[in-house]
């Protein structure tokens, strides 16, 4: 499973779902969208106007800060 989570810079919900998969032992790799804007463009075509997106091996799974979903991924 390869999980990839978009960020920006000063994101509350970016900084609790980061938080939280770590707290969860979830290996992830983080896309910053400040520090990589190409990410900005790749988000907005796949109809996201906002962070955090979470993926998984390309495809989006959870939006926003979503502790409901979240929990699914570390029952799995």
């Amino acid at each position: 499973m390869s999980l990839e989570l978009y960020t920006k810079n000063n994101c509350i919900q970016c900084k609790m779902t980061k938080n939280f998969l770590m707290q969860h032992d979830i290996a992830f790799e983080e896309r910053n969208v400040n520090e990589n804007p190409e990410y900005i463009d790749y988000l907005k075509n796949k109809g996201f106007q906002s962070v955090p997106v979470l993926e998984q091996d390309n495809n989006p799974i959870v939006r926003g800060f979503r502790p409901d979903l979240l929990k699914k991924i570390v029952a799995q």
